[in-house]
């Protein structure tokens, strides 16, 4: 696109032209697929009423292939080390193209354990890590101290795992818009409300209003949301579902740095609960897992609950400035992976259900939507999430 059209839409008009591909959604996922698609000249618009919102504005931004790895999830933990291993010259493409820093740390995880049961748990992750090929370094609660001072005297072992990084999804989100602007996406701030299907092909979207967009090819990206758009056909509805949770950000004083050099995470009565520190002196805590709908309230036992597992962690935290509580909605799915790729709808993709893994997912979401965007086939590690898995999907329409 030529830099004199015209990229930002009110929803009535953007430059008068059909797109290539039109991405319902501008979070993370919804940009990165709308950059990667332009990149390969694809006329792409974004519709979003606020682009660069989304999930990620609440996310800690771990990038945690690693200490994230649950039971049942060995499939999931190829798509995401493949992320993993090319965020560093993803990262380093999208703050050349952008001028944009992304925060990203290369700075590794500490996982503990603070009573018995909570070492055997992290034991037995430690096990099926080496089963699984990854490399992490048991460590005796004096060296885990020795690692990170402020970590609290009980502390009894942890797990220390240099290739779990992290990066701002806020900075990110930021980049992304930037370089989605740069490469000439449209960006048309309204709200979805229906798919356009002709003659059994999506080619489209309504938008609050009235107003039409017509594309050739519709990505559904839209996190949560994804299953509640109306016009798409129940047995191509993607099933997801919001996941609530909520999230504190602290600040470091200069007189208290360092305080963490590293993501410290654990699971505390139950619960898991990590401190991601940033270079900027900011220090994020969260995060609550809630299936309470579509509620995002910030709720003072939530605050609570975090504040008192993360101070068990680290006492010392409950000195520093409370700067900010906050609360999101994750997109869930049935097997807690994400659904990519063509849908059984000709016309339609899907790019959502990415669950706690939208921020690490980010760079291999990117590549692979625009591999199937262009060539209608998807690459060989995204072939067990493709959408179809679930089909049919038997579910109501929304009112």
């Amino acid at each position: 696109m030529r830099s004199s059209d015209v990229h930002v839409s009110d929803g009535r008009v953007s430059d008068g032209r059909v797109s290539d591909v039109l991405v319902v959604g501008g979070g993370i996922i919804g940009l990165v697929t709308a950059w990667r698609a332009a990149q390969r000249g694809l006329r792409t618009a974004v519709v979003d009423p606020d682009p660069g919102g989304g999930a990620a504005r609440v996310a800690a931004g771990m990038l945690a292939a690693v200490t994230e790895l649950h039971y049942g999830e060995e499939t999931l933990l190829g798509l995401n080390l493949a992320s993993a291993d090319r965020y560093p010259a993803f990262v380093a493409e999208l703050e050349e193209a952008t001028g944009h820093d992304v925060g990203y740390r290369a700075c590794g995880t500490l996982a503990v354990a603070l009573d018995a049961d909570d070492r055997a748990h992290l034991r037995e992750l430690h096990a099926l890590q080496t089963r699984c090929g990854l490399v992490s370094e048991w460590l005796s609660g004096r060296e885990c101290r020795r690692l990170e001072p402020m970590l609290a005297p009980g502390v009894r072992g942890g797990l220390r795992v240099d290739g779990d990084h992290q990066v701002d999804p806020r900075r990110l989100a930021a980049a992304l818009m930037a370089a989605c602007e740069r490469a000439g996406v449209v960006f048309h701030r309204a709200l979805a409300e229906r798919l356009t299907v002709v003659r059994d092909r999506a080619r489209g979207a309504v938008l609050a209003g009235g107003a039409e967009l017509t594309a050739d090819q519709v990505v559904l990206a839209a996190g949560s949301l994804s299953g509640r758009l109306a016009g798409v056909p129940a047995e191509v509805l993607p099933p997801v579902r919001p996941v609530k949770g909520q999230v504190l950000r602290l600040r470091v004083p200069p007189a208290y740095a360092p305080f963490l050099s590293r993501t410290v995470r654990a699971v505390v009565r139950g619960s898991h609960v990590y401190l991601v520190p940033r270079e900027n002196g900011e220090l994020v805590i969260g995060a609550t897992s809630e299936e309470l709908g579509w509620d995002t309230t910030v709720t003072a036992g939530g605050v609570y609950e975090l504040l008192r597992d993360a101070h068990e962690l680290v006492p010392g935290l409950t000195e520093l400035p409370l700067t900010e509580t906050c609360a999101g909605l994750r997109p869930g799915s049935p097997d807690n992976a994400p659904l990519l790729g063509p849908s059984a709808l000709p016309g339609l993709h899907l790019a959502t259900g990415h669950y706690r893994n939208g921020v690490l997912l980010t760079p291999v979401t990117g590549d692979v939507m625009a591999e199937a965007l262009t060539t209608g086939t998807l690459p060989d590690e995204a072939r067990p999430f493709t959408p179809r898995r679930f089909s049919p999907v038997r579910q109501e329409q929304p009112a």
